[in-house]
C-alpha cells in the first residue's frame, strides 16, 4: 500500500535535544573536547565597559570562526547562514533551536577593535598549542620551518609602479593607514618594490608562482613528531622577512613552552650565512639546512672545496701549493677586511698564478684567483658537515611534513586567498587557520569517546 505524507500541522510542544542528534565521530564534537575558553573572558574584561547592554559572547564568535576555517567556509555571511540551519554547528556554538545567530557585521566590528587590541587570536592559538603539549604531541627534538605564498586581497588593476610617495588622506583605507604607521614606527619596513598595490601596500608583488600577483607568506614552525604547528607568523613574500620571522618564532616558542629543539630543519632558502650563525652560535641548535652557496660549481674549474683552509695562518692553500691571503702588504692606517656582504676576500699572487700549471682550471680569465670567505664560515662548515650524515637524510624526509600542512591548508580548508587586508588581517587569518589545524590534530590523535555508563549533564 502506498504511503502518504500527513497534512501539515504544527505541533504544539516539541521535545528535541541537540545532543542526541550529533554523531560521536563528528569533527566538531571531537574538537570541542579540547577547547578551553576559561581565560578568554578574563583576558578581555578590561576591553568591555561595565555599563550598557550585554554584548555577544566572544567565545561564541571564536567558535563560529573556527567552524568557518575547519570546513572551508570563507564568507562570513555564508557562515552565519550555515550555522542558522546546521544542527551540528548550532550545538558547537552552544545555540539552541530558538537562539538567533549573530549578524555577520559583528565579526568586523570586534576584529578591528577589541580582538586585535587584546591580541585575542594569539591567546587562543597559544592555548591550543599548550594543550597539544599537555597531551604529549610535542616532543621538542626537531623543528621544521617553511613558508608558503597566500594571495593577498589586492587586485592587479589597483597597481602602480614603485616607489610611491604616500601622502596621508582622510579617505585612505585601513590597510594603507596601517602601512604608513608601520613606516613611521620602523623605517626599515620601507622596501623597494617594482609594483605596489594601492589597496594593500604591505603585500609583495611576485611572479614566480605563475602570473604576477600580490602575496603574503604564512610562516610555519612545526614539531616533526606529530606535525603540531608551534607558531605561525605573517610576512610579505620575500626571503629576508621569512628568515626574521623564523627567529622570532623560535624565540617565542622557547619563551612560552620552554622548549628548544636539538635540530632545525629547513630548505636552502634558510641557509644564509647569518641565519646559520644565529642557529649555531646563539641558539646552539644543529642546522639541518643546506648551505646557500654561490661559489662556482663548474666541474672544469676548481671549486672552493678544492682549496684547503688554514685557520692558524689565516689563509687558503691552492691545489698548486700556493697561498691565498687577505692581506699581502701592511697599511699605515688600519683597514677593515670585511666587505658590505660580510665576507673577507682572499687573493692569490699574480706572480704565483702566472706560471702555474693549474691556471687553466683555476683562474683562466683573470690574473689571480680570489675566494670570498664569509665571517660566518665556521657555522657554514657545521651545516656542511651535517649534510653528509644519515640524520640529515632523515631530516630531508621530515621537512616534507610542513608541505603536507600547506597542502591541507589550501586544498582541504580552501584557504588560498586572504579575505582581510594588511599585515594584521593576514595575521588574524593565519592564526585562526593554524588553530583549526592543531585542533584537528588533537581530535585525530587524542579524542576519547564519552563513557555513557557515567551520568553526565546533557545540553538540550
Amino acid at each position: 500500500m502506498m504511503g502518504h505524507l500527513p497534512a501539515q500541522q504544527n505541533t504544539l510542544f516539541y521535545d528535541f535535544c541537540l545532543e542526541k542528534h550529533i554523531p560521536e565521530d563528528h569533527l566538531l564534537r571531537q574538537i570541542d573536547q579540547f577547547l578551553d575558553f576559561d581565560g578568554v573572558s578574563k583576558h578581555l574584561k578590561s576591553f568591555y565597559s561595565h555599563t550598557g547592554r550585554p554584548s555577544i559572547d566572544p567565545e561564541l564568535m571564536i567558535r563560529m570562526l573556527l567552524i568557518g576555517y575547519c570546513f572551508g567556509i570563507r564568507s562570513e555571511r555564508r557562515l552565519c547562514d550555515e550555522i542558522n540551519f546546521n544542527l551540528a554547528y548550532r550545538w558547537f556554538c552552544r545555540l539552541g533551536l530558538e537562539d538567533d545567530v549573530p549578524d555577520h557585521s559583528t565579526f568586523s566590528k570586534n576584529r578591528h577593535g577589541r580582538f586585535r587590541d587584546a591580541d585575542l587570536l594569539r591567546l587562543v592559538f597559544d592555548t591550543v598549542v599548550r594543550r597539544c603539549n599537555d597531551e604529549g604531541l610535542i616532543k621538542g627534538e626537531g623543528f621544521a620551518a617553511d613558508a608558503s605564498y597566500i594571495k593577498a586581497d589586492a587586485s592587479r588593476q589597483r597597481m602602480v609602479d614603485g616607489p610611491v610617495d604616500w601622502q596621508r588622506r582622510p579617505t585612505q583605507s585601513r590597510a594603507v593607514r596601517e602601512y604608513l604607521e608601520a613606516l613611521d614606527n620602523d623605517p626599515s619596513a620601507n622596501r623597494t618594490q617594482k609594483k605596489v598595490s594601492t589597496t594593500d601596500p604591505m603585500a609583495q608583488w611576485a611572479g614566480d608562482k605563475g602570473p604576477g600577483q600580490f602575496y603574503y607568506c604564512t610562516n610555519y614552525l612545526i614539531d616533526i613528531e606529530h606535525n603540531v604547528i608551534l607558531d605561525v607568523e605573517p610576512t610579505p613574500a620575500y626571503r629576508v622577512a621569512e628568515l626574521a620571522s623564523t627567529r622570532s618564532m623560535i624565540d617565542r616558542v622557547e619563551q612560552n613552552l620552554d622548549i628548544k629543539p636539538k635540530r632545525l630543519i629547513a630548505d636552502m632558502g634558510y641557509g644564509s650565512a647569518a641565519m646559520l650563525d644565529w642557529v649555531v652560535e646563539e641558539k646552539n641548535i644543529e642546522p639541518h639546512i643546506p648551505v646557500w652557496d654561490k661559489s662556482n660549481n663548474n666541474t672544469d674549474i676548481f671549486n672552493r672545496s678544492d682549496f684547503i683552509w688554514d685557520s692558524d695562518a689565516d689563509c687558503y692553500h691552492c691545489p698548486g701549493g700556493k697561498l691565498l691571503r687577505s692581506r699581502w702588504r701592511n697599511f699605515k692606517s688600519p683597514r677593515s677586511r670585511v666587505t658590505k656582504e660580510n665576507t673577507i676576500i682572499y687573493r692569490s699572487s699574480q706572480h704565483d698564478c702566472k706560471n702555474c700549471e693549474f691556471k687553466s682550471r683555476c683562474c683562466p680569465n683573470t690574473t689571480f684567483r680570489k675566494i670570498a670567505r664569509s665571517i660566518y664560515e665556521a657555522s657554514r662548515d657545521v651545516a656542511r658537515d651535517i649534510c653528509k650524515t644519515e640524520e640529515y637524510q632523515q631530516s630531508r624526509r621530515d621537512r616534507k611534513k610542513v608541505e603536507v600542512l600547506f597542502a591541507h591548508l589550501k586544498r582541504i580548508m580552501n584557504f588560498d586567498r586572504l579575505r582581510l587586508r594588511g599585515i594584521t588581517g593576514a595575521r588574524d587569518e593565519f592564526l585562526l587557520a593554524a588553530t583549526a589545524q592543531n585542533l584537528k590534530k588533537l581530535a585525530q590523535r587524542r579524542y576519547k569517546p564519552p563513557d555513557h555508563r557515567i551520568g553526565v549533564p546533557v545540553l538540550c
